[in-house]
């Protein structure tokens, strides 16, 4: 008998103090640390110059604030496809940009000041939202850089910057040259607490509790109402009704003329029954019928005795609800406007900028719109007015910034002709020819936007942003815009920057001679409006994409939440189409918006909200990366702890499939290890072929169509089920048993490479921290030696690896088919009837037994036979048996996948070796190794012998 032998130390297990360990939070920083040092924006920029361009133009976020995880999605959205673009071999940059005017931001710092912007002049102001601006640039510069995006950080577009705002007010000359752009009185959405007037992008709809009046306006006599009859009309404004100069019908409803113990009353037919239920109406008398248009032109008196109304047509009266005729004030609605051009209605505005009644409103002077409901309908109550009062839960609109309900209340302003010259049409054919949608829904979506829209209203009642350089006539009191003083505002604010307007004197800008289009007056003040932010941001197009050497017009993605169909992605499309009549973008693609695990909005009132700077602290960046990756964005996107929790699972299983190749690579050199196709054992052409073949093409085809939630999964699953399950798993034996530089270990190590070596490339563009790690310390060749980091590498491609140098045989594609769909398809019942067995209490280790395989099948015991020296480490037992028989013997079980296959587990034969736990015949056969198989007695001779030729050298 030998000496007791150490034979764990005669084996090549992984190395126990390798790195990779969980803890992203702590290790992370570290390579943001090491990517600034390198530059590594730069350094890709520069390595790319000159290849085919893909310009994905950023969204600019609202520089006044921390960011919040939908922030944080799309950023990380955007970065993994241009870091995939750039590893594909596209010159992708990425410029970050920021909307720092504009409501947002002086929202924001008024409320930080507590003051109103009555309290402070305009020029201190500004001064003060450039600087907080700047601060939130500056804050949320360092909040995205820790997601691991890549970027020109150092040069962002602002859009407070000169050279931007020269470029908006370009665009705006141009938009002024082309008879776009004119000035109205219309109705607008007005916020009463921010002061000012809103674009439809600017308005959010919430649910609203509103009165609900129905009101009898009373006929004047004629021939077809002799005695004394009401119209029922009904609103959830009342405080409308103050300015109400009209009643409309729809032309081809009928309406019923009815007598009740409350008058005589005209009501739609349909809504009849509904109204007189709720009013407790019980008995009526029909007097006749009539279609709608027979009502046109009747007059009646206003129910406060204000002025006489009149009756118009028109095509929006509805059936759904209320009674079939429609209070129409043309001063509060863009409907009851039009209706007023057509009939020539006086547009009756009693409403101030705050919200507040004038003289105008009688008794009601000096109250709040939505405060003066209460009176009104009891005005309307005491002169017998009221047929029926309550209230409503109805979709009401509230300003984006403040949240409050808004009115619609027509004041100057200054618009954009959706109209003019056909220019509807051609955005509508822009939108259905020249762009993809992804998802394709969003082309319905936005087509509806614009078939609907009225015309953009562009001026702005604020302090902070680009102001429109109009000129007011001091002698008619009219505002207007000239051509040349638009291109002297250019001038100096291309120095200066937008504020030259305010702290320059008029005369700057005036040319010489100028004269009032309306009364020939040469005296002017400046216009105090400034532009809407949105048509800054707009203008990106313009400012970005043409101005920028490093940019292409139009771009070739603009990617962002679904709310900017008629936002940013509306703006940008009018703005580009007026000028320069081409969409800026040839593809949109929109996400949907990040709830809670219940579906919930997240907001900080209902303390559901998870901040971005948490998730990194607790879980590290990769784990937001792989939530966003792993989240389908079509629908809205849900995160919670659980859900980061569930996630920072699959995230350990795939690091630690990775860890588990590492550590098996670490005797390992590309230069001289690899071995050839030919000397590989099926199972590693198996799982190579399907890394190149079906995984590869598959992650390309959903990276190119933005399905990361399927590259997420499909990762997942390589490494789960086809490594970690099968493959890593089926080879330990000869990784740990096989002599350290033999033909069959260097082959598992020429798959484990060659696999390690794809997966750090597919990974990097979503685990972009993780990527990096496992190339800084994963054995390379020398063609790849020059990337310092894992982002400078080429993604993968077909016949790039080397083992695919030799290409697939028939045989090889036939074993590896035989693979394919029986060695696997039997693999489950075999490792159940192992387990069986080992619960039995007949075997130990799964290496305790041995196989035998039945099958009646010329093919597949054919099949089988030509596997069979391999299918001991698929199966991971000591041996495996084919034959080919008529009879299933006892003992063994039909397989269910194959009825013509039965198996069978039994006892291994031979001897458990004490190195390699396999049984065999050959234990003892070596004297000096009594204990070992023949293989395992055969290292550790070499072992001896190469041990005592060292000492003796």
């Amino acid at each position: 008998m030998s000496s007791p032998v150490d034979y764990k130390s005669t084996l090549n297990l992984p190395k126990t103090d390798f790195p990779m360990k969980a803890d992203l939070p702590k290790r992370e920083p570290g390579f943001l640390k090491f990517w600034q040092e390198m530059d590594i924006y730069k350094s890709l920029r520069q390595k790319m110059r000159g290849r085919p361009p893909y310009i994905l133009h950023d969204g600019p976020p609202y520089a006044n604030g921390d960011i919040h995880i939908g922030h944080a999605f799309n950023k990380i959205l955007k970065d993994m496809i241009v870091k995939y673009k750039t590893m594909q071999g596209f010159d992708s940059p990425y410029i970050p940009g920021w909307d720092c005017h504009g409501l947002p931001v002086e929202h924001q710092l008024f409320k930080e000041l507590k003051i109103t912007k009555y309290q402070i002049n305009q020029v201190d102001f500004r001064k003060k939202a450039h600087e907080y601006a700047l601060r939130y640039v500056a804050i949320q510069r360092e909040e995205f850089k820790r997601l691991g995006v890549f970027g020109d950080w150092e040069k962002p577009y602002l859009t407070l910057e000169p050279a931007y705002e020269e470029a908006i007010i370009a665009s705006f000359a141009e938009l002024v040259k082309k008879g776009y752009i004119y000035r109205g009185l219309k109705p607008v959405n007005w916020c009463i607490k921010c002061e000012t007037a809103l674009a439809e992008a600017e308005v959010e709809y919430e649910d609203h509790t509103s009165p609900s009046v129905f009101v009898k306006f009373k006929l004047e006599p004629g021939a077809q109402f002799k005695e004394e009859t009401f119209l029922v009309i009904w609103t959830t404004t009342p405080w409308t009704l103050i300015a109400n100069v009209a009643v409309a019908a729809h032309p081809d409803f009928m309406y019923s003329y009815i007598k009740t113990g409350r008058g005589s009353l005209v009501i739609g037919s349909e809504q009849l029954p509904g109204v007189l239920l709720a009013a407790g109406i019980d008995s009526h008398e029909v007097i006749r019928e009539f279609k709608g248009r027979e009502l046109e032109g009747l007059q009646y008196v206003h129910p406060f005795g204000l002025r006489k109304g009149k009756v118009v047509l028109a095509d929006y009266v509805s059936k759904e609800e209320g009674s079939g005729l429609v209070h129409t004030a043309p001063g509060h609605g863009n409907e009851d406007y039009l209706t007023g051009v057509k009939y020539k209605l006086d547009i009756v505005m009693p409403v101030d900028g705050k919200g507040n009644f004038d003289a105008s409103a009688g008794e009601f002077k000096g109250l709040n719109v939505f405060e003066a409901n209460a009176g009104i309908i009891e005005k309307l109550r005491g002169t017998g007015a009221l047929l029926l009062s309550g209230t409503i839960q109805h979709s009401y609109p509230h300003c984006w910034r403040c949240k409050n309900p808004v009115i619609f209340r027509a004041t100057k302003q200054w618009f954009l002709k959706i109209d003019h010259d056909g220019f509807r049409g051609k955005l509508l054919a822009a939108v259905k020819n020249d762009v993809t949608w992804v998802p394709v829904v969003g082309r319905e979506r936005i087509s509806t936007m614009v078939e609907s829209r009225p015309d953009w209203c562009l001026s702005r009642q604020r302090y902070w942003g680009v102001p429109i350089p109009s000129l007011f006539c001091d002698s008619c009191k009219e505002e207007f815009l000239d051509a040349a003083v638009i291109e002297n505002f250019s001038r100096h604010a291309a120095g200066e920057g937008s504020n030259c307007w305010f702290t320059r004197d008029a005369a700057d800008f005036v040319p010489r001679g100028l004269q009032c289009p309306f009364c020939k007056g040469k005296s002017f003040s400046k216009g105090s409006d400034i532009l809407d932010v949105w048509f800054d941001s707009g203008a990106s197009n313009q400012a970005v994409l043409k101005k920028r050497d490093d940019m292409t017009y139009p771009a070739a993605l603009y990617l962002e939440g679904s709310d900017q169909h008629r936002g940013w992605f509306q703006a940008s499309l009018i703005v580009s189409m007026g000028v320069d009549n081409i969409p800026p973008f040839d593809t949109v693609l929109t996400h949907g918006f990040v709830v809670d695990d219940q579906g919930k909005k997240m907001s900080k009132s209902a303390w559901n909200g998870i901040a971005p700077s948490n998730v990194t602290k607790d879980y590290g960046a990769d784990i937001l990366r792989l939530w966003v990756a792993s989240s389908d964005y079509n629908e809205d996107i849900r995160i919670s702890a659980q859900i980061l929790s569930r996630l920072s699972e699959a995230y350990r299983k795939i690091r630690n499939t990775a860890r588990f190749i590492l550590s098996n690579l670490y005797d390992f050199d590309p230069e001289t290890g690899l071995v050839g196709w030919d000397k590989l054992k099926t199972i590693d052409k198996w799982i190579l072929w399907k890394m190149e073949h079906e995984l590869l093409p598959a992650l390309e085809k959903n990276f190119d169509t933005f399905e990361f939630h399927t590259v997420h999964k499909l990762l997942y699953e390589f490494c789960n089920e086809d490594l970690s399950m099968r493959y890593l798993d089926m080879v330990k034996g000869r990784l740990y048993t096989y002599a350290a530089g033999s033909v069959e270990r260097r082959a598992a190590q020429t798959a484990l490479y060659e696999i390690l070596n794809f997966l750090v490339r597919v990974m990097a563009p979503i685990m972009a921290f993780t990527a990096e790690e496992i190339w800084q310390i994963m054995p390379k060749e020398k063609k790849d030696a020059g990337a310092v980091s894992v982002h400078a590498l080429s993604w993968p491609r077909r016949g790039s690896f080397f083992i695919s140098s030799a290409g697939i045989s028939p045989e090889d594609a036939r074993r590896m088919s035989v693979m394919e769909e029986t060695v696997f398809g039997l693999l489950p019942e075999i490792a159940k009837l192992l387990e069986e067995k080992r619960s039995a209490g007949g075997i130990g280790s799964s290496f305790d037994a041995k196989i035998n395989i039945l099958t009646k099948d010329e093919l597949r015991y054919k099949s089988l036979d030509g596997l069979k020296s391999e299918l001991p480490e698929i199966f991971k037992v000591s041996q495996v048996v084919v034959e080919k028989t008529g009879l299933f013997g006892d003992g063994f079980s039909a397989s269910v996948q194959f009825p013509d296959t039965a198996l069978q587990a039994a006892n291994a034969d031979g001897t458990k070796c004490r190195r390699c736990w396999n049984y065999s015949m050959t234990v003892g056969d070596d004297k000096t190794h009594d204990t070992l198989c023949e293989r395992c007695g055969q290292i550790l001779s070499n072992l001896t012998e190469g041990s005592e030729r060292e000492e003796k050298v």
